[in-house]
Parts: C-alpha cells; sequence; structure tokens
C-alpha cells in the first residue's frame, strides 16, 4: 500500500516574516529569496517589510510534493 503523505497545516497566522518563514520551510535566507526571485514563493510588502502568506508557504509545499509524486519519488519498488 503506497503511502500518502500529508503535510501538516501551517500555523494560524496569515503573514510571516523571512525568518519565520526560513523556520517553518527549514531553508536559509539565500534559498527563500531565490524562491522569491524565481517567483515559486509568493510575498507582500507592509511598509518595508516582506512578508510571506502563510497560503503561500502551503501552496509551495503542495507544489514540491506534486513535484516529488511526478518524479516517482516515495513509490513503492
Amino acid at each position: 500500500m503506497d503511502a500518502v503523505i500529508s503535510p501538516a497545516p501551517v500555523p494560524a497566522r496569515h503573514l510571516y516574516r523571512i525568518p519565520e518563514a526560513m523556520r517553518l520551510l527549514s531553508m536559509s535566507r539565500s534559498v527563500i529569496y531565490e524562491l522569491l526571485r524565481a517567483g515559486r514563493l509568493f510575498s507582500v510588502k507592509q511598509g518595508r517589510a516582506r512578508l510571506i502568506p502563510a497560503k503561500a508557504i502551503q501552496q509551495y509545499v503542495d507544489q514540491l510534493i506534486q513535484e516529488a509524486e511526478v518524479t516517482g519519488y516515495g513509490q513503492a519498488a
């Protein structure tokens, strides 16, 4: 039986600062900014602050899971 990978829901906040998104995604600052530049992770600005919506974090995680399924990751041998 194939295991279903189900991501944990993003906590109940709506917006995260870059350091918080780094912790949630377990990624470095440079990787987060590269994802933003590449358009793989969405952000908004409030004043001078760059904020990542919780919805964008969840969409990015879902996208990673879909990409892993396409490449066969997690498939039984």
